[in-house]
């Protein structure tokens, strides 16, 4: 008589990433119905910049369309940030408890980041352009965020990916928040150079600092 063993079989759940993913494409798919001339201006924001002419008042900052790409945007950078980590062996990609995590900690990191800056902002007589630049940065670190988003579907779904294309995703996403700073200077340098020492503390206290702490946290504590 033939004994057979059963073994419990293991399936990782994926659901939650699934009603995730959905979630953020239907933001993406009313956003575009309720704001459809300035969603077709946002999405050309690679080839011209008429989204950031007509879009700079600081108003703009707590307007539905940006809250609701908001969103998208940090659903899609926490699940970037933990499909890279799952890449280089430091977690699972389907650990939904890291998830919330990641993407609270993400929440917690701009809010505080955005309320320091209004602070200084404040005191330093220069809030109305610190509310400028941040539209500008938030406006373009949206676009990277859906930009990355379908890319998120491939790296989760797909586990044959290669280790070096989240690294390759990386640098390129680097080089686009790096070219959307030199645009957002470039389009207020004349208010810049009106305050260029309070600029540079800036740069410096809260553009600069947050990164290289955070690098610095991360390899002392894999090291």
């Amino acid at each position: 008589m033939i004994e057979h063993i059963l073994h419990p079989r293991i399936t990782e759940n994926k659901d939650w990433a699934t009603l995730l993913f959905v979630l953020s494409f239907a933001i993406i798919a009313i956003t575009k119905s309720v704001f459809e001339n300035r969603f077709g201006d946002f999405a050309n924001l690679i080839f011209s910049n008429k989204y950031t002419k007509i879009y700079r008042d600081s108003s703009h900052l707590k307007s539905g369309f940006t809250v609701s790409l908001f969103l998208v945007q940090v659903i899609s950078f926490a699940f970037f940030i933990q499909l890279s980590l799952s890449q280089f062996g430091y977690a699972t990609k389907t650990d939904w408890i890291l998830y919330i995590q990641i993407i609270t900690f993400l929440i917690f990191f701009i809010l505080s980041k955005y309320l320091i800056e209004k602070i200084i902002g404040t005191a330093f007589n220069m809030e109305e352009f610190v509310e400028q630049f941040n539209l500008q940065k938030v406006t373009y670190r949206t676009y990277i965020g859906l930009f990355i988003l379908p890319i998120n579907i491939i790296l989760f779904y797909y586990d044959t990916i290669l280790r070096n294309i989240p690294l390759f995703i990386i640098c390129i996403v680097l080089i686009m928040n790096m070219l959307a700073y030199i645009i957002s200077i470039k389009n207020y340098q004349n208010l810049i150079l009106g305050k260029l020492f309070y600029f540079i503390l800036y740069l410096c206290a809260l553009e600069i600092a947050p990164y290289y702490f955070m690098y610095y946290w991360l390899t002392k504590g894999s090291a």
